[in-house]
């Protein structure tokens, strides 16, 4: 059989192929999972207070020991990708957050007394090991991907959040009621160690992908997809490559007085609280506000999370689409953004409504409007500079979550001043409007980045920076 410089048989090169799909499926997949292992304590939850003794600040504080880790863990993660590449990283970062997952279902042989802490210590190291994930996806969608198939592909793996919901609320729902919350947790940290061994199977840069046609690579290529983001990597191929020595934490003051990615930033923090509602509270709202039990709540807050799916599968497709009918990059990003969240805010709603069909169809439409707005993803692979965009994408989803630290312990303190969750939403719908406010107005053309060089030594990297504004 013949091969070609790309490691195609050569009756692939004649074809384009969809390669890229697959491995957009294995991202979608994995972060499914990661989001079902963040999850697992809003389903779990009120049965761990009852047995723990745990009050709603205590969750709350608790439900944010993730998000402490995974912010603290963003810039050294950011880094590993840069230097190492996110096959190596990405797979050491499933089996650990799985590992640790796994540990959290012996929490209760400790006693009351030392439970709590060893909770928020497991919670805390699942989320410094998950901390490179999403920068991960969002440098292997920019190497796999042209620009104007970016958007499709960054909401397809950003909407697997909304899907671990709608696939692992009901099972997790279902493991705790019939066997234990305890069980929940060996069930899917088992199923994480096993998907980091098949990680490593099937992912491959473009280059070194042996199926990729050099139709497909070429179309990627062309296209604006960066397919030589890890050749020559430290520990890769012996080599260390332009753009991973331009990795350098110097450059994060030239990121942060961007106006335009401050705004990103800003905007990213608001969509995540949101997401953390409904990661953490939301199911306890179901519970312990509208009355439903915990297995009704486990398969009831999956029907918002496939709206939120489909929301975010349909805002990257509307994104672009426009694109590809002329709209500018910068418009043809805001458009759904700031249609979604405005959509979202309709959640205030549900304090003026007493029947639970009419708050779950009202969180349905604001998840929905959440997911097609949730474009935060594509725009970082459109604006993050081509040198660091491991480190680009690490700073901006620390920025975004920041809300898991807050969101829980404000929407908790909020729970127990009031005794209810009226405020809570209004908390929550407030950030989609102040989201939408920094797309608007501090957000203004969506272009990517260009680094000032550092050094004489640094020249060279400045060619790999143009402007990619339409």
């Amino acid at each position: 059989m013949t091969i070609d410089k790309t490691g195609a048989p050569a009756q692939l090169q004649g074809r384009r192929g969809n390669v890229r799909y697959m491995i957009l499926f294995m991202l979608f997949a994995v972060t499914t999972f990661n989001y079902a292992d963040r999850a697992i304590l809003s389903i779990a939850g009120t049965a761990m207070k009852g047995e723990l003794g745990f009050d709603a600040v205590t969750m709350g504080f608790i439900f944010s020991a993730f998000s402490w880790a995974y912010v603290l863990g963003q810039l050294p993660g950011g880094w590993l990708l840069d230097r190492y590449g996110s096959k190596k990283i990405y797979a050491i970062s499933i089996f650990v957050w799985s590992l640790f997952t796994l540990l959290q279902g012996g929490v209760h042989f400790l006693g009351a007394l030392w439970a709590v802490p060893a909770l928020f210590m497991l919670r805390f190291m699942v989320g410094l090991a998950e901390a490179p994930s999403f920068p991960a996806n969002g440098r292997i969608v920019a190497a796999w991907f042209p620009t104007s198939e970016r958007g499709m592909a960054s909401a397809i793996f950003n909407s697997a959040q909304y899907f671990a919901t709608v696939l692992f609320a009901p099972l997790m729902a279902w493991i705790t009621h019939a066997y234990g919350w305890s069980e929940t947790f060996v069930v899917m940290g088992g199923t994480g160690l096993v998907i980091s061994m098949i990680w490593l199977r099937v992912i491959y840069s473009p280059k070194d992908h042996p199926r990729l046609s050099s139709a497909e690579l070429a179309h990627i290529r062309d296209g604006g997809g960066l397919v030589e983001m890890d050749q020559g990597l430290s520990g890769g191929d012996g080599g260390e490559s332009k753009v991973n020595r331009g990795a350098k934490l110097a450059y994060l003051k030239q990121l942060l007085s961007n106006r335009m990615l401050a705004g990103v930033y800003l905007g990213q923090y608001c969509i995540n609280t949101i997401t953390y509602f409904f990661l953490t509270w939301f199911p306890i709202y179901l519970v312990q506000e509208r009355g439903m039990s915990i297995l009704k709540a486990g398969f009831v807050a999956s029907l918002p999370a496939v709206c939120g799916f489909l929301g975010g599968v349909l805002g990257g497709l509307i994104s672009d689409r426009l694109i590809k009918r002329g709209f500018s990059l910068t418009w043809a990003r805001k458009i759904p953004i700031v249609a979604g969240l405005l959509l979202s805010t309709t959640m205030v709603l549900c304090n003026y409504v007493d029947t639970q069909w009419m708050v779950v169809g009202i969180m349905a439409l604001a998840f929905f409007g959440k997911g097609v707005g949730a474009l935060g993803w594509a725009v970082v692979a459109d604006t993050s500079p081509k040198e660091i965009i491991g480190l680009t994408g690490s700073l901006f989803n620390m920025f975004g979550n920041i809300a898991g630290i807050t969101a829980p312990i404000v929407i908790g303190y909020i729970i127990k001043e009031t005794g209810n969750f009226e405020w809570a939403l209004v908390y929550v719908g407030a950030n989609a409007l102040v989201a939408v406010i920094s797309y608007l107005v501090i957000v203004k053309d969506i272009k990517r980045v260009v680094l000032k060089p550092l050094d004489k030594e640094a020249q060279p990297y400045k060619k790999l920076s143009g402007v990619e504004s339409r």
